[in-house]
């Protein structure tokens, strides 16, 4: 017992000459933060299945393997030209509130791998030392490149942030040259860098929320430019952008829940959209073979109960 004693005296001098304790413990594993009376939703017991609109793709079903739980797993992303590895966002309880994920040490931006053929368990990218408070999520690569939006310790609200990939992990994170003070959801770049789109809901759009755009010139941000086709009265959203340029995939409600929409390029100019999936389908993200993933959340008694992240094949 006095030894005990003299080590915690010692560990509290420690503290307080160094403000700090060197934290080596392992993150925890997410599946111990989803609470025990977690509901794991299937197609089986979907009251609200998503709803496909076109011939060109198989119908959506959950992604294989360990990625989706009954927790929330949300924002998927593929990098370009890349269908092996996969980023989301994962939080383990959809009911509590944005102050205790902070404090989870589970939520945030997650990674997983196919080998042989088969996704890996995911694993939680850390962009924050451990001993700061970080909420990460919407993650979007280019190159070794990561652009995330993110509330931590330190600032206020919520700021657009970048990290690196240098000897196998995402290092030197640091707030982006991009902080307008209009709110900004989801950035997505063009594979050549010189276009960037996102969602607000600034002044001068035409719905709620509208799809704007930035181009680069001579180094130098200009716009923003309303992406006036896809926009209207209605709330679009959640922009993404295949690695050629050509198709602008988004959200825009349908029938009262998000719903998966393709503007197409002809001639330099985005078309008339078209929609694609319904009912609860939000967040479109592709891989290189053209296949559409998806958040879809589950719903019951106007609750909203998980989300898992779906896939439809093209044919």
């Amino acid at each position: 017992m006095k030894i005990k004693l003299l080590l915690a005296v010692f560990l509290a001098i420690i503290i307080l000459l160094c403000g700090c304790v060197n934290i080596v413990d392992p993150l925890p594993d997410r599946h111990s933060k989803i609470p025990a009376d977690a509901v794991k939703m299937t197609p089986e017991n979907d009251s609200f299945p998503p709803q496909l609109h076109s011939d060109e793709y198989e119908y959506p079903i959950p992604m294989s393997g360990p990625i989706n739980t009954a927790g929330a797993e949300d924002s998927a992303f593929f990098p370009c030209c890349d269908n092996e590895t996969l980023y989301f966002f994962f939080t383990p309880d959809v009911r509590v509130p944005v102050e205790e994920q902070l404090t989870d040490e589970v939520t945030g931006i997650y990674v997983t791998h196919k080998v042989d053929g088969e996704w890996e368990e995911p694993v939680r990218v850390l962009l924050q030392d451990r001993d700061k408070l970080a909420l990460d999520g919407c993650p979007f690569i280019l190159d070794d490149i990561m652009w995330f939006c993110t509330a931590r310790e330190g600032y206020t609200g919520i700021h657009w942030f970048t990290a690196e990939y240098k000897n196998g992990k995402w290092t030197n994170w640091k707030e982006s040259d991009f902080n307008p003070e209009f709110l900004v959801g989801e950035l997505h770049f063009t594979a050549d860098g010189t276009e960037l789109y996102y969602h607000s809901n600034r002044s001068g759009g035409k719905g709620v929320r509208d799809i704007w755009m930035l181009k680069k010139v001579d180094g130098e941000w200009q716009g923003p430019i309303n992406i006036e086709a896809v926009n209207s009265e209605e709330d679009e959203s959640m922009p993404y952008i295949t690695s050629d340029g050509e198709e602008l995939w988004f959200n825009r409600k349908y029938l009262g829940t998000p719903a998966v929409y393709r503007s197409r390029k002809l001639n330099g100019s985005w078309q008339e959209p078209e929609l694609i999936i319904s009912q609860f389908a939000g967040e479109p993200t592709l891989d290189s073979n053209g296949n559409i993933y998806f958040v879809h959340h589950f719903y019951k008694d106007n609750e909203m109960i998980e989300a898992d992240i779906y896939v439809a094949y093209k044919k």
